[in-house]
């Protein structure tokens, strides 16, 4: 018996109702939105593109090709392997595996200049690139020319296409379009975020056993405090946005009828969706600068705070001239202004 029929034979197709369909393109939407938004601050307000939120865009335009394949998916609701099941399959694969690289890059970026102090140029981005860019690409292409993409039942899927059931290797190429990776994001993700926090927590310690408490100290206590949430926060919603498809995964590997449960298969469909719309929640909304250019702009046909710092993921306040004896703090505002 081939192992992809052992894998997927003994499981009848999971049904995708109506209501279920409706919740999850509304996700699409909203991902949609969430991650036009970001593109949207990015090309307003040339003066807040720092590096990282560069590499945000990269990520946000992965999320947005993401919501839209899925968009398109699930409102098909595909029964059998067709043209544009494979065209849809194919671009999400390369839009959702490209978004785990690009979130990884950040973490990475966040990593090297923060805690290891190294300088980064053109070089390290051309790696991102390449990395983001030209992995998923190439697992793509390989994956369409050896005929792998294609109806999946909807059983590691909420009604768009992914991996053939009639694939060879079926696992395998589960793995390599996506899972391996999104597996890997759940250690990197959080051991990076920690060895960041801990890193400012130190700095932060040092810096209190001799020098005095400052005035002007409350004053960063806000950013301190969103900081320290981020740091917590930002591996978290990858994960808990992400882990219902892993579960799914899981359990059409041992063939269990739980994988056909209508909230998992709900959960899984916003998680895989939701990624544009929980970004552009944490570093467009929570963002104090943005949220403030934003309303301005909603409400006055123009952005506040023009003569107000601009904040940079990178080292706060750009320009303003940062109080001295607050290193701790402008390391920690780096996430705060994210």
């Amino acid at each position: 018996m081939p192992h992809s029929t052992m894998l997927t034979g003994t499981m009848p197709p999971t049904e995708v109702y109506f209501s279920e369909r409706v919740i999850v393109l509304v996700s699409c939407v909203l991902s949609f939105l969430g991650s036009s938004l970001l593109v949207f601050t990015h090309a307003l307000w040339p003066e807040l593109r720092t590096r990282p939120r560069q590499l945000l865009l990269y990520l946000s335009l992965a999320d947005l090709l993401s919501a839209v394949s899925y968009f398109y998916g699930v409102l098909q609701d595909f029964d059998s392997t067709s043209w544009d099941c494979v065209l849809q399959g194919a671009l999400s694969t390369f839009s959702n595996t490209s978004s785990f690289f690009w979130t990884m890059a950040i973490a990475f970026y966040l990593y090297i200049t923060i805690v290891r102090g190294a300088p980064t140029g053109t070089g390290l981005l051309c790696f991102f690139h390449g990395m983001s860019w030209g992995v998923p690409l190439v697992i793509t292409v390989a994956a369409v020319a050896l005929k792998k993409i294609g109806y999946d039942a909807s059983n590691v899927s909420v009604g768009w296409c992914w991996v053939d059931l009639e694939a060879a290797d079926q696992v395998l190429w589960m793995l390599l379009t996506g899972k391996l990776w999104e597996l890997l994001a759940y250690v990197i993700l959080p051991v990076l975020y920690i060895l960041i926090k801990k890193h400012i927590n130190r700095a932060h310690a040092a810096l209190s056993e001799y020098r005095p408490i400052l005035v002007r100290a409350p004053a960063f206590q806000p950013r301190t405090s969103i900081a320290d949430k981020k740091l917590i926060l930002i591996p978290l919603i990858f994960i808990f946005l992400r882990i219902w498809s892993t579960i799914r995964f899981i359990l059409t590997l041992c063939s269990s009828p739980a994988v056909q449960n209508s909230v998992l298969v709900v959960l899984h469909g916003i998680g895989n969706t939701f990624q544009g719309g929980a970004n552009c929640i944490m570093f467009v909304l929570c963002t104090r600068v943005i949220r403030t250019r934003l309303l301005s702009s909603l409400c006055c046909g123009r952005y506040g705070g023009l003569h107000q710092p601009s904040q940079s993921l990178e080292g706060g306040y750009q320009h303003a001239e940062p109080p001295k004896n607050t290193e701790a703090e402008q390391m920690k505002a780096e996430f705060a202004s994210t």
